[in-house]
């Protein structure tokens, strides 16, 4: 919403940093069907495959990560909320009872974080590369 915002700001539709309730809508939209066209797996994987996340859990868990994201906010430092969600069931099945977490599951996630952060990195390097050649 934020990135959609200052494309408007920065291109003169709108006057001031507000976000419009048609941005909010269409980014619900858009999360929401990506959760319905694949990205229910990942919710699935989040919210049982490493732990078995009960109400209680869940709410600790919604609340390290809101203290977490807050904290990297104020200090402007960028966090992915996968990786602190993750992390914080982590964490919280790990204060429980460390042996339930399943940790061959965090390993993978580990290992797919490892893969994709410099994956991303390449791309927009690749991404740069061609977008000079085409500006030159």
């Amino acid at each position: 919403m934020g990135i959609i915002t200052l494309v408007l700001v920065l291109s003169g539709q709108l006057t001031e940093f507000k976000v419009p309730f048609w941005v909010i809508l269409t980014c619900a939209t858009a999360i929401t069907l990506g959760i319905l066209s694949g990205g229910w797996r990942i919710v699935r994987t989040v919210g049982f495959g490493i732990y078995k996340v009960r109400p209680l859990h869940a709410l600790d868990t919604q609340l390290t990560s809101a203290a977490v994201i807050y904290g990297a906010s104020v200090l402007g430092a960028p966090v992915s909320t996968t990786h602190v969600v993750s992390s914080s069931i982590m964490g919280i099945g790990t204060a429980d009872r460390a042996k339930a977490v399943r940790w061959g599951k965090a390993q993978e996630i580990l290992s797919t974080w490892l893969i994709t952060i410099p994956g991303a990195g390449l791309v927009g390097v690749i991404c740069y590369l061609i977008s000079m050649i085409f500006t030159r």
